[in-house]
């Protein structure tokens, strides 16, 4: 008996998706501050281009990537 319920246990963690809410908002704006800054280097502006694709590329991706969801605490 007892080792069925840990496999239940076990396998609703299995199930559990990597990414939160956080990590998709961050990597929309990411892609959002990288898409603006193709279009501004497209019109010809190369003071702010610049900063929105580091800032796409260097900052909010990797933060989508790395940022990890609060672990709830254990109640055994």
């Amino acid at each position: 008996m007892a080792t069925k319920k840990r496999h239940k246990k076990e396998s609703r963690k299995a199930a559990r998706l990597p990414f939160s809410g956080r990590n998709y908002l961050l990597f929309a704006i990411g892609v959002l501050f990288i898409v603006l800054g193709f279009v501004l280097l497209s019109t010809g502006d190369i003071s702010i281009s610049p900063v929105l694709l580091v800032l796409g590329y260097c900052g909010f991706l990797p933060a989508a990537i790395l940022v990890k969801r609060k672990q709830k605490p254990n109640r055994s």
